[in-house]
């Protein structure tokens, strides 16, 4: 089997196939019904570069020792193997096309080529126009916008990142095709990453009188300080220090809100296309019946939730991505010649009625990514890495999460009922995702969203069930990258059955104090 691995920015899971009644995403709500699709998938950290470096290589934050963009795993942590450079090594024609490896030095300048790809990794030309002015403000002139609906036509080179990336996808989708090499195809999208910079026309499929506010966008009365993120990057776009808007609570004008989720929904959208031609180009290939496909997101984003902005946070918007596995004659029939599993869709006109093939609510992590991969490949799976690892090329973190291939929405949920003797030591099964954040102080700072690993004094744990998420804050030594279990500074609880939305902390509650000791206890294992 071939794989193609198509991973997106920024994306939470605004989509169709996640119950998302607003979006229009019809091409990846398509896949989705071909395939299953793990409704409680969460990154490890929320921000870029740790994050990919993390289901990239297989292992946590915490064993990479990259939590800022200010390091190179393989100098710094341990000379770990990755998905592509395992495939490579297994006889796999390795390519890499747009953001996959978080540019700098966290890739060494190179996304990590030669060891991960074997060719050098294409970026579009269009890129390097991403933050410059080519937004057009109320003005007539032209600024670096947080909201960039653009003419495409009027942007340099006449193109977008994104559509030069599927293009160049297509292309390389011939070549392994006419040269019938088995292939690990990667492409890494831009959208819905800030700026929100997309073809205008996706404006029309959101009017704004349908946007709402998020359900809650004020900040939680019980919500630590250490734990909230300022959103300093997007207080630095124009159209934003116009509203000069106070550090850091803000908050942001409603109307303002409304226009960045509008044009957050309109990126998903613009997405949503470029993902449809690319999967629509597998089909022109004729190699959608030997292709695995797997689509998922770095990290998720808040869109005013809890008053904030961005990720760089453990809240389920920030962590929480799609993460669906198209599998030929697993999760779908394989087709016969002359049939297509992925015509493109027009989100215009298109009516979206797919749902999910299959629908795992089992809690996973994208550390999984790296075991996963290679079971369904046939390839054999690396072992569960020892502890400590760092010596260690060739391991995971992330057991394979195929077994839960074929769980559905009608599986048993764990009991809820929980009370002063409930003990997470004895529930050995229940599956948990972990996530954490470093933060340089107790209170916000300018740069508490992106801390150097030097400035980083606080590290939030964070562990997610299906019934309630659990965070620590505590000290962090960054010279030899240790936590201290016992200083802790802040903590949060939400029992997510009565708080979907993660808006009323009871760490402080006497009712669930030996449930958090237990908590405690666990993490420091």
């Amino acid at each position: 089997m071939n794989v193609l691995f198509i991973v997106a920015d920024d994306l939470r899971p605004a989509l169709g196939c996640y119950g998302d009644s607003l979006v229009k995403s019809p091409n990846i709500d398509q896949l989705a019904s071909r395939s299953v699709v793990f409704q409680n998938a969460y990154a490890q950290q929320a921000v870029c570069a740790p994050s990919r470096v993390s289901f990239l290589t297989g292992r946590r934050p915490d064993t990479t020792r990259l939590y800022d963009f200010h390091s190179y795993w393989r100098v710094h942590a341990g000379n770990y193997s990755t998905i592509p450079q395992y495939f490579k090594e297994n006889g796999y024609t390795t390519m890499s096309i747009g953001k996959v490896f978080h540019p700098g030095i966290s890739s060494n300048h190179s996304d990590d080529y030669p060891y991960s790809w074997s060719m050098p990794p294409f970026h579009p030309s269009a890129e390097k126009y991403e933050n410059s002015k080519t937004c057009k403000g109320k003005d007539g002139e032209l600024h670096a916008n947080l909201v960039c609906p653009v003419d495409v036509a009027e942007v340099p080179l006449g193109t977008l990142p994104d559509i030069q990336s599927t293009e160049e996808a297509r292309r390389l989708l011939n070549i392994m095709k006419t040269k019938n090499r088995k292939f690990f195809l990667a492409v890494g999208y831009h959208k819905p990453h800030i700026p929100l910079r997309y073809p205008k026309e996706f404006l029309k499929l959101y009017p704004l009188e349908n946007i709402t506010l998020a359900p809650d966008p004020r900040v939680p009365e019980e919500l630590p300080a250490v734990a909230y993120n300022p959103w300093t990057d997007i207080r630095q776009r124009e159209d934003v220090q116009a509203l000069n808007i106070s550090f850091p609570y803000g908050p942001i004008p409603e109307d303002f809100q409304l226009q960045i989720r509008q044009s957050y929904f309109a990126a998903v959208s613009y997405l949503d296309t470029q993902v449809g031609l690319l999967l629509n180009a597998l089909d022109d290939v004729g190699l959608s019946n030997n292709t695995i496909v797997m689509f998922t997101a770095d990290h998720g984003w808040s869109l005013g939730e809890h008053g904030e902005w961005a990720k760089y946070s453990n809240f389920d918007v920030a962590t929480r991505v799609p993460l669906m596995f198209y599998v030929p004659g697993k999760t779908s029939s394989f087709i016969r010649p002359g049939e297509r599993v992925f015509p493109y869709l027009d989100p215009f006109t298109h009516v979206s009625d797919s749902v999910a093939a299959g629908k795992a609510k089992k809690m996973v992590e994208l550390v999984s990514l790296f075991s996963t991969l290679a079971e369904l490949a046939g390839l054999w799976v690396p072992p569960v890495c020892p502890e400590p690892s760092f010596h260690v090329a060739l391991c995971t973190q992330g057991p394979s999460i195929v077994q839960h291939f074929n769980s559905n929405e009608e599986e048993d949920d764990y009991d809820t009922d929980y009370d002063h003797d409930y003990d997470i030591e004895d529930d050995h099964e229940e599956p948990i995702a972990f996530s954490q954040y470093p933060r340089p102080a107790d209170t916000p700072q300018w740069d508490s969203d992106k801390p150097e690993l030097k400035d980083i004094k606080i590290m939030g744990y964070s562990m997610r069930t299906v019934d309630y998420r659990y965070t620590v804050w505590v000290g962090f030594n960054p010279s030899n990258f240790s936590a201290n279990f016992q200083d802790v500074h802040a903590g949060e609880l939400y029992m997510v059955g009565s708080d979907p939305n993660e808006d009323h902390n009871i760490y402080n509650s006497s009712l669930h104090g030996n449930l958090v000791k237990k908590f405690l206890r666990f993490l420091k294992r």
